[in-house]
């Protein structure tokens, strides 16, 4: 049997054989477009693991018949990207009408200095970068590299997408074509391969080599969750699990148990995880599960997020264990988070609402004769520091998105409110 994962040996050759992002390679995708003019630009592929980030890029390179190189910024540094360069320019670069395409992985970590690394080359045209990321390329990816490209993203598979992947792999693969493979159940499967086909293929290997020596090969969702159950430890290396874990993990601190928190924290330590990567999440759960109820929480991990970049491992697991402890510990709310969303709604429903004109700036003479900024009531001038006025558009008024949540320090913020506006913060 062919050593090269499953994954590999059933990589789509052509377009045609790609599966999902319709939005970006459909008859009206986006991408396809772009392809189709021959215009090639560099551009960044946003979205989940396994969603086909990599074989995209490899198709692009194939469509358009580029010399094509890979990076993986996890083991890649700036010697690495020269070398590049340099094999570009010698490819033709500059003087070519297609240049090279440079596909780095997981470009979201690599430092601002190797990012800086790649400016010129893709400025001068010397290389057409393709970056992959799962994380928000406005906060990853430094700004004068970003403006350079089109950010394009990806979505995760639903289960259509997911069932064919199964199915054209079991029937084109060259080594499970010959075996007998009934599969009987799919959901196990799916669940646990999250949307992820890179995934799913690691799965229904797995439990083929398991399962070889039976004919007719029958998978049902009992023998998929025995089989992965037993090579739990194997998945968690391989980073696998990678989204589920950070999810037990989040939900953990979110239930108010350290705990577990800490287990599924050492989990992640365990199998390589990036460190800033779990802090970022804690910073996010500081907002939106603790928020207000307790807003030392904020610091805590915005310092946790700036000081484990620092130090590294062994010791910023130290650093990592004490925050994730102490959000575990902390009162609950999602009130902030709560709000934005019903305001965001409203804003959706309602659209560009007229915004009072005592509102406005009048910075000029004219602003002030259209009047601009009249009957604001400045708070500072009156008792309290507070005056009743309203500062929601008219069609709005009344309407609540805040409601602090019970505990103690959302319990002074609702008395707060109460007290300076009486009825209108009814809670």
């Amino acid at each position: 049997m062919d050593s090269t994962p499953l994954a590999a040996r059933v990589r789509p050759v052509s377009l045609d054989d790609y599966i999902g992002q319709e939005h970006l390679v459909g008859p009206k995708g986006s991408l396809k477009k772009v392809l189709e003019d021959g215009r090639l630009h560099s551009m960044i592929f946003w979205g989940p693991p396994g969603t086909g980030k990599t074989t995209l890029a490899y198709l692009i390179a194939k469509l358009q018949d580029r010399p094509f190189y890979e990076l993986s910024a996890i083991n890649a540094g700036v010697k690495d990207i020269r070398e590049v360069i340099q094999k570009a320019k010698q490819n033709g670069g500059l003087f070519t009408q297609k240049s090279p395409l440079l596909f780095i992985d997981e470009i979201h970590r690599f430092s601002k200095s190797q990012q800086d690394s790649l400016l010129g080359a893709v400025e001068q045209g010397m290389i057409t970068l393709i970056g992959a990321t799962t994380e928000n390329p406005s906060f990853e990816v430094i700004n004068a590299l970003l403006s350079r490209c089109q950010v394009y993203t990806l979505k995760a598979l639903d289960k259509k997408a997911l069932e064919k992947v199964l199915d054209r792999a079991i029937h084109s693969d060259a080594y499970l074509k010959k075996l007998d493979i009934k599969l009987e159940e799919t959901e196990a499967l799916l669940q646990l391969s999250g949307g992820d086909a890179r995934k799913l293929l690691t799965l229904l290997e797995l439990v083929v080599q398991n399962l070889k020596e039976q004919n007719p090969l029958i998978i049902t969702n009992d023998a998929v969750q025995e089989i992965i159950q037993t090579n739990l430890v194997l998945f968690d290396k391989n980073g696998e699990f990678h989204y589920d874990i950070i999810s037990a993990f989040i939900k953990s601190i979110r239930g108010s148990d350290p705990n577990a928190a800490v287990y599924w924290l050492a989990r992640m330590l365990e199998a390589g995880e990036d460190v800033k990567f779990i802090a970022r999440r804690m910073l996010i759960l500081a907002s939106e599960d603790i928020g207000n109820a307790n807003p030392n929480a904020m610091l805590m991990a915005k310092t946790t997020f700036e000081a484990v970049a620092i130090i590294g491992l062994p010791e910023a697991r130290i650093l990592l264990s004490q925050c994730a402890t102490y959000l575990a510990g902390s009162p609950k709310s999602n009130a902030a988070y709560k709000a934005i969303n019903l305001a965001q709604q409203a804003v959706q429903q309602t659209g560009n609402l007229t915004i009072p004109l005592h509102l406005r700036n009048a910075p000029t003479q004219l602003m002030k004769e259209l009047d601009y900024g009249k009957g604001y009531l400045y708070p500072h001038d009156h008792p309290n520091h507070t005056v009743d006025q309203e500062y929601l558009p008219d069609t709005l008024s009344g309407t609540t998105f805040y409601e602090p949540a019970a505990n103690a320090a959302e319990d002074r913020i609702r008395l707060y409110l109460k007290k300076i506006w009486g009825d209108k913060y009814r809670y």
